[in-house]
């Protein structure tokens, strides 16, 4: 689910006259990370970023574990159910009420797509309030704005101008504050546009459209699902991933393959499942079940055999987490 594909190059600016003729300064340390970028019409890229070292610098434990915790919905105990925690970055103490209706705002529009709207009471939610010294992100409006804050959220990450990036070590630190932690958002406080998939996902606040992004990224995380986005070659060996597949679907006939059950069937797309040439990263030999889904673009629904796989990841969550905690 980690996969790369684009690389950046970076430069290395010198500053004469600051260092002896004979020496240079060291670069700063980076590292590299592949990340999902999302774009306003909904399309969705993967990318693989070079982002400075101080982006995983750690807080002290005892500032993030005294984070205020509000329990947004509880439907059950953790080990049955899937614990989504939300931390915030850019607002003030006065701007908490904000962040909170900010974080409700991401919740309807998660909770108003299938098949999260019938299962949502496999979900507990979390607010963490995180307080920040100054008002909004870096980089927004613009490039060269900056501003302090506590999780260092920031646009035109790996220079990429809707790619939001945040200090994960932080934001994980800071949801710590919550009982459980399955899945962390953190939001923006921006009505720009952007986001990014990853180990934390991040969103705008502010902005409706961003937060399709989260119900992309627990498609991952619950439904094991793949991306069905393509832009490029790549090996087509069978993937593990229920939405997509080597195989046409006139093989997935021979084979009774993954999804052929739902060959022919309409999908909520306007067109019926069937095995489209584009998916997983690569242009050919790898295939989708519909024309479009919200794995391919922001916006869009889950196709059946994607919905199929999400109710399935419902109850193996619960299944495991029983399992782990008798």
């Amino acid at each position: 689910m980690r996969r790369a594909c684009l690389t950046f190059a970076l430069t290395t600016v010198l500053v004469s006259g600051l260092v002896p003729a004979t020496a240079s300064a060291a670069p700063a340390p980076r590292f590299t990370t592949s990340m999902e970028a999302f774009e306003p019409g909904g399309t969705i890229r993967r990318v693989e970023v070079s982002r400075p070292v101080s982006d995983r610098t750690a807080l002290p434990q005892r500032v993030a574990s005294a984070a205020a915790v509000t329990p947004i919905e509880i439907n059950g105990p953790s080990e049955t159910t899937f614990d989504l925690v939300f931390v915030g970055d850019g607002y003030t103490s006065g701007q908490l009420s904000t962040y909170s209706q900010h974080v409700r705002s991401s919740i309807a529009a998660l909770f108003a797509i299938e098949p999260y709207k019938t299962y949502r009471k496999q979900f507990n939610l979390w607010q963490v309030d995180v307080v920040s010294a100054q008002s909004g992100v870096t980089n927004d409006p613009t490039q060269g704005v900056r501003r302090t804050t506590a999780l260092g959220m920031y646009f035109w990450c790996g220079g990429i101008e809707r790619l939001l990036c945040v200090n994960e070590t932080k934001a994980n630190q800071y949801a710590a504050a919550a009982p459980d932690v399955d899945q962390v958002i953190a939001l923006a406080n921006t009505t720009k546009y952007g986001g990014a998939g990853g180990g934390v996902a991040t969103s705008s606040g502010a902005n409706a459209q961003a937060s399709q992004i989260v119900a992309h990224e627990l498609g991952h995380s619950i439904g094991g699902l793949a991306d069905e986005y393509d832009y490029g070659t790549c090996e087509t060996r069978e993937p593990r991933e229920p939405n997509a597949s080597a195989l046409t679907a006139t093989q997935m006939r021979d084979r009774r393959a993954k999804w052929y059950a739902w060959l022919g069937k309409p999908s909520p797309d306007g067109g019926t499942v069937g095995a489209f040439e584009g998916s997983r990263y690569c242009k050919t030999g790898m295939y989708r079940p519909s024309v479009n889904s919200l794995m391919r673009t922001l916006g869009q629904p889950f196709n059946p055999p994607s919905t199929e796989a999400m109710i399935a990841g419902f109850h193996r969550e619960t299944a495991q987490r029983i399992h782990q905690h008798p």
